[in-house]
This record gives C-alpha cells, sequence and structure tokens, in this order.
C-alpha cells in the first residue's frame, strides 16, 4: 500500500496568490491532489530510471531536472525548472546563514 502525502493546504495558497476570488471544493481539491501526486511520482520513477541508466544510486537535482523536461509540456516545464532553481538557491541561502 503506497500512502499519499495531501497537498491540500499548498495547493490552496497557490490558488490565493493566482485568483484570491476564486474557491475549491472538496471534490476539486482531491482531483488536484492526486493530480499533484500522479506528477510527482511520474518525475520519481523516470528520475530513478535516469539514476540507473548513468549507474548512479543517489538522484540529484540534474536527474529531476531532466525527468521534468522530459514530463512535463513545453514552457510548463521552462516555468517548473526556473522556480525551482530559485527555490533550491533561496533554501542553500538560508542553509548558509545559520551554519
Amino acid at each position: 500500500m503506497i500512502l499519499y502525502e495531501t497537498y491540500g493546504g499548498y495547493i490552496f495558497r497557490v490558488l490565493k496568490q493566482v485568483h484570491p476570488e476564486i474557491q475549491i471544493s472538496k471534490k476539486g481539491m482531491s482531483i488536484m491532489n492526486s493530480f499533484v501526486n500522479d506528477t510527482f511520482e511520474k518525475i520519481m520513477t523516470e528520475a530513478s530510471h535516469l539514476a540507473s541508466y548513468n549507474k548512479k544510486s543517489t538522484i540529484t537535482s540534474r536527474e529531476i531536472q531532466t525527468s521534468v523536461r522530459l514530463i512535463v509540456p513545453g514552457e510548463l516545464a521552462k516555468h517548473a525548472i526556473s522556480e525551482a532553481t530559485k527555490a533550491v538557491t533561496k533554501y542553500n541561502a538560508s542553509k548558509k546563514s545559520t551554519a
């Protein structure tokens, strides 16, 4: 049995940033949560295959980025990679400042 993460809080925050006047039903949230879990699983499966092909036992940001390029269509992949790069940079900067 696979346990899935619940992304409802994150989905709601993004919805409010993009369209503050829009609400989402429980069923709509459930569908969005399933979509996020499915996409995450596809990206991680592809990243795992890429690591195996390259005889690596660790999935790095390079495998994740390549997986996103292969799975997510066109401009959306470029935007996702750009946002992820910003998030990783911000995380690494905060890690250095607390060390």
